[in-house]
C-alpha cells in the first residue's frame, strides 16, 4: 500500500456496507481496517491465534463476550478480544470503528455467515473507495 495520508470521516462516508471491513494501511503484520455496523448480523465468532481491537471512532458498540456480562463501547474507547474469545457485537445506531487485525485473521473466525468477508474482498472495496476519492 501506498504511504499517504488519509482522512477518516472522508472514508467513512464513502462506505456504503455495514459489516463490511476496508483495509486502510498496514503496520508490520497487521492490518489497519474500517468498518461501520449497524444492527445484529455479526455471528459469534472467534480468532483462534489472533487478537482483535476494536476502536470507536463514532457512535456506541455493544460487546459480546461470551460468559461475561454485554457492554458498550463509546466513541473515543477501545476494547482488545483475545485470541480466541468467542465474542461478537452490534450496534442499535450507525458506528463507525478502527479494527486492527493481524493479517492472518479471517473476518468471523471459522464462522461463515452473510457478511463473511476475504481478505480480498476487503482489498477490493479500498481500491474503489481510493479510486472514488481521486475523482473528487
Amino acid at each position: 500500500m501506498d504511504e499517504q495520508k488519509q482522512n477518516l470521516p472522508e472514508i467513512f462516508s464513502g462506505m456504503r456496507e455495514y459489516f463490511s471491513p476496508k483495509i486502510i494501511g498496514e503496520v508490520n503484520d497487521v492490518f489497519v481496517k474500517l468498518a461501520k455496523v449497524k444492527g445484529e448480523d455479526v455471528p459469534w465468532h472467534t480468532h483462534a491465534g489472533e487478537d482483535e481491537l476494536f476502536y470507536a471512532v463514532k457512535g456506541r458498540l455493544m460487546m459480546e463476550i461470551k460468559g461475561r456480562e454485554s457492554f458498550e463501547l463509546k466513541e473515543g474507547e477501545l476494547f482488545i478480544v483475545k485470541q480466541g474469545v468467542e465474542h461478537r457485537v452490534h450496534s442499535e445506531d450507525e458506528c463507525w470503528l478502527l479494527l486492527i487485525e493481524n493479517k492472518t485473521a479471517k473476518h468471523t473466525g471459522e464462522v461463515h455467515s452473510s457478511i463473511t468477508k476475504t481478505i480480498e474482498q476487503q482489498r477490493y472495496g479500498t481500491a474503489t473507495m481510493r479510486k472514488r476519492r481521486r475523482r473528487t
